[in-house]
C-alpha cells in the first residue's frame, strides 16, 4: 500500500484571542496521494494558511492528527522538513545585499546541499525561470515579480517530495504569474511521485493546474474533487446566454418551468439574457415564449459552470467579496 504524501485525520487548531477562541481548522481530514497536484481554495479567515502552517510543522494542532510522506508533524518534524519545501506569495526572506545567486547559495548551505551541485542547480533553474541574467544583481533591486521567481527558485533547490504553495502568483504581473504557473507544471511532470499543495485565491489558477480542489470554508472541507467534477455536482442546473431584440424587462421568464434565475443586461440595440435553467430541456420553453411574443432571438450559447459559480454556490458569496473579511487564514 502507497503512504499517500499528505493525510490528515480530524486536524484542529485554535487561536486564543482577548474576545474568544478562533477555531481556525475544525476536523480537517483530507488524504492527498503521492503525484498529485491539489489545489485548497477559500477566502481570508478560512483557514487555508494555517492548515500548511501545520502541515510544514511551523504551526503545532490542537486535535486530530496531520502526516506527511507518512511521518507525524508532530513527533517526527525534523525529518519531514528534510521532505518538503515551502513558497509563500510576498515573502521576503533573505538579505537584500546579497545578489540573486548569493541568496540562493546561502540558502544551499541551510539544505545542506555541496557548493558545486548547488551552483550548478541555482544556475539551471533561474535560467528555466528567466532569471539567469540577473542572477548577479542585489535582491533588493529585483521587481516584485523576480523576487517571486527567485522565492520559487529556492524552493525547488532541494528538489522536495512535497511542495507546498501558499499563493505564489499573488501580486505577480499576467506574465510572471504565467511563468511560474509553466515552471510548477513542468517541475511536477518530471517525476511522478512530486506532489504539490497550493492555495490560490485565483479560480482560473486552481481549474489550470489542479488534478483536484478542496474548497475550505470557516474551517471545515466543505467539497473536495477534480475541478471538472466539482462543476458538474456543485452548481446544478444548465446555463445559456441568449441576445434577443431589444426588452423591456424580462422577469416574467423567471415564471416558466424549469427557469431557476434570469439576470439581464441592455446591449444599444440588444438585450443579453443570462440563464439558469433545470435543465438543458427547460430552454425549448424559453424560446417558445419568446416567439410568442414575437421576440427575435438572435444568437444562443450554452455555458459551462465555472468554478467560481461552484464557490459562490456553496460558500455564498464570491471569493473577492469574501475576502474583505479577515480573521484566521
Amino acid at each position: 500500500m502507497t503512504i499517500p504524501a499528505i493525510e490528515t485525520q480530524a486536524l484542529v487548531r485554535t487561536y486564543r484571542t482577548k474576545a474568544a477562541p478562533v477555531v481556525a481548522l475544525d476536523g480537517v481530514t483530507l488524504d492527498i496521494p503521492r503525484g498529485e497536484f491539489f489545489g485548497l481554495l477559500g477566502p481570508n479567515g478560512a483557514g487555508k494558511t494555517t492548515l500548511i502552517k501545520v502541515l510544514v510543522t511551523l504551526l503545532l494542532p490542537n486535535g486530530g492528527s496531520a502526516k506527511v510522506a507518512g511521518l507525524d508533524v508532530v513527533t517526527q518534524a525534523q525529518e519531514v522538513r528534510e521532505r518538503i519545501s515551502m513558497v509563500s506569495g510576498g515573502e521576503s526572506s533573505g538579505y537584500g545585499l546579497l545578489t540573486v545567486r548569493e541568496q540562493l547559495w546561502m540558502f544551499g548551505q541551510f539544505y545542506g546541499l555541496p557548493t558545486k551541485p548547488a551552483l550548478a542547480r541555482i544556475d539551471e533553474l533561474l535560467k528555466v525561470v528567466g532569471l539567469f541574467e540577473e542572477r548577479h544583481r542585489r535582491v533588493s533591486a529585483l521587481s516584485t515579480g523576480m523576487r517571486q521567481k527567485m522565492n520559487l527558485v529556492r524552493g525547488l533547490l532541494p528538489d522536495p517530495e512535497i511542495l507546498f504553495l501558499d499563493e505564489p502568483t499573488v501580486g505577480l504581473d499576467v506574465g510572471a504569474a504565467r511563468d511560474i504557473r509553466a515552471y510548477i507544471k513542468e517541475w511536477i511532470r518530471e517525476r511522478p511521485g512530486r506532489t504539490i499543495l497550493l492555495t490560490t485565491h485565483y479560480m482560473h489558477e486552481a481549474e489550470e493546474l489542479c488534478d483536484r480542489v478542496a474548497i475550505i470554508h470557516k474551517g471545515r472541507i466543505i467539497a473536495c474533487d477534480a475541478p471538472a467534477a466539482l462543476k458538474r455536482q456543485g452548481t446544478g442546473g444548465s446555463y445559456f446566454v441568449l441576445t434577443t431584440e431589444a426588452m423591456n424587462g424580462a422577469g416574467w421568464l423567471a415564471d416558466l418551468p424549469g427557469v431557476q434565475r434570469v439576470d439581464t443586461r441592455a446591449l444599444d440595440d440588444r438585450t443579453e439574457l443570462s440563464l439558469q435553467l433545470a435543465d438543458d430541456g427547460a430552454i425549448a420553453e424559453v424560446v417558445k415564449a419568446l416567439a410568442d411574443r414575437n421576440r427575435r432571438i438572435l444568437s444562443l450559447q450554452k455555458l459551462e459552470p465555472s468554478l467560481e459559480d461552484v464557490f459562490v454556490q456553496l460558500v455564498g458569496q464570491r471569493i473577492d467579496e469574501a475576502d474583505q473579511g479577515g480573521g484566521a487564514r
